[in-house]
């Protein structure tokens, strides 16, 4: 997303009873809500996991590149672990999975300071609050941009809520989708999930067939897909519009 639609879907997200603040550490710029202020450890989870996955990147430079599932050999961190599963189960490369992760993992981390945390990486969000939250989805020019949003309740286990784009943001994307926003109590696999739907979808004609295959991804729990006016919808989901000016 452009900065002024970020920080505009992030301010969306506002809540009196949480604290929110922004860490940035290189590429990785998370917007965080907690019940009290965790800049400073925020800072170094995003380190920890980020290095975890610099290092494995290093020894295994094409790790980065490539669009295909990715096979281990041997050991690895769990984000690494995690990346790598979420990108076979979707039938894409792992760093298409990274956003969601790095959110999750910073997030589950997270959850030993707070009991309840909202970590948004890039429009890739993990959750875990008392409180239903509503989410706006941000399809760009889409006449049902952020006029319609899905409600999350997370207080019983965490949700992961990613979404990827054909047309807005420069995440990598072979369809036309304005939005393809996936539910799952996985970051890496919504993250990795939302990319594979996306690439399957060249025109509204493809919304069908693209939901019907982001459903047999274990682990997906609900999708959105909005291409234009159209929208298409699957999954324990609860949609809810919003009246916005």
């Amino acid at each position: 997303m452009e900065e002024n639609q970020k920080r505009y879907y992030r301010n969306l997200l506002s809540s009196k009873d949480r604290v929110a603040f922004r860490v940035a550490v290189q590429e990785t710029d998370l917007y965080v809500q907690a019940l009290k202020p965790l800049e400073n450890i925020t800072r170094e989870l995003i380190l920890t996991h980020r290095g975890y996955i610099e290092k494995y990147i290093k020894k295994h430079p094409e790790f980065l590149d490539t669009l295909n599932p990715w096979r281990l050999h041997g050991p690895a961190p769990t984000i690494i672990c995690d990346m790598v599963s979420a990108g076979q189960k979707a039938g894409v490369g792992p760093m298409a999975a990274v956003a969601g992760a790095i959110a999750e993992h910073v997030g589950v981390d997270l959850l030993k300071y707070t009991d309840e945390v909202v970590v948004e990486n890039g429009g890739d969000i993990f959750l875990k609050t008392d409180d239903p939250v509503n989410m706006g989805i941000f399809a760009g020019t889409s006449p049902l941009s952020m006029r319609m949003g899905l409600c999350i309740k997370s207080k019983e286990k965490p949700v992961a809520v990613c979404t990827s784009s054909g047309t807005v943001g420069h995440s990598l994307s072979l369809g036309k989708a304005d939005a393809v926003c996936v539910v799952s109590d996985s970051g890496s696999l919504a993250d990795a999930a939302a990319t594979s739907i996306g690439n399957r979808l060249k025109s509204k004609d493809h919304i069908a067939s693209a939901i019907d295959f982001g459903k047999e991804i274990d682990g997906v729990n609900g999708i959105v897909v909005i291409v234009g006016e159209a929208v298409g919808m699957w999954g324990d989901l609860e949609v809810v519009p919003l009246n916005l000016p």
